[in-house]
């Protein structure tokens, strides 16, 4: 998904792509706006993920606001709670949201189908696409 939305972005606007683990305050500083992309595990984000956000939080505090971001889950079932989770932590930094989740749901409801690796099929990773290549032309044109 993440990969899918750099892709499309990189037609617009310089892109930098990193996972969570490898992504801190630094990063944030220097972007002009962020693609948030996390799975849903047990009804909240990724461990990995709010790692991130932990680390990153307080050094950027006060200092990214009114940044645009959108996000993306990846879930089993709904990913409500995830996507909540982040606007939440986005909301504290003050940041715009500029357009709803984009939750695509794998309906992995098994233990089998929750540890197999998870394919994304082309018409919901072109909702990616669409969504990377919107937040790079709005970053571009100025109306973020």
């Amino acid at each position: 998904m993440a990969e899918a939305a750099a892709e499309a972005a990189r037609d617009e606007a310089e892109v930098v792509l990193k996972p969570a683990d490898q992504a801190g305050s630094e990063d944030l500083l220097q972007a002009d706006g962020y693609i948030f992309c996390a799975p849903e595990n047990l009804a909240a984000i990724s461990g990995l993920m709010k790692e991130f956000f932990d680390r990153s939080y307080y050094p950027v505090l006060g200092r990214i606001e009114g940044r645009p971001y959108a996000q993306m889950i990846c879930a089993g079932s709904d990913g409500e709670n995830a996507a909540r989770q982040t606007a939440r932590i986005a909301t504290g930094w003050r940041l715009k949201e500029v357009q709803p989740p984009l939750i695509i749901c794998t309906h992995a409801q098994t233990p089998e189908a929750i540890l197999a690796e998870k394919t994304i099929p082309d018409d919901q990773l072109e909702n990616c696409r669409e969504l990377g290549l919107a937040m790079a032309a709005g970053l571009q044109m100025g109306v973020f």
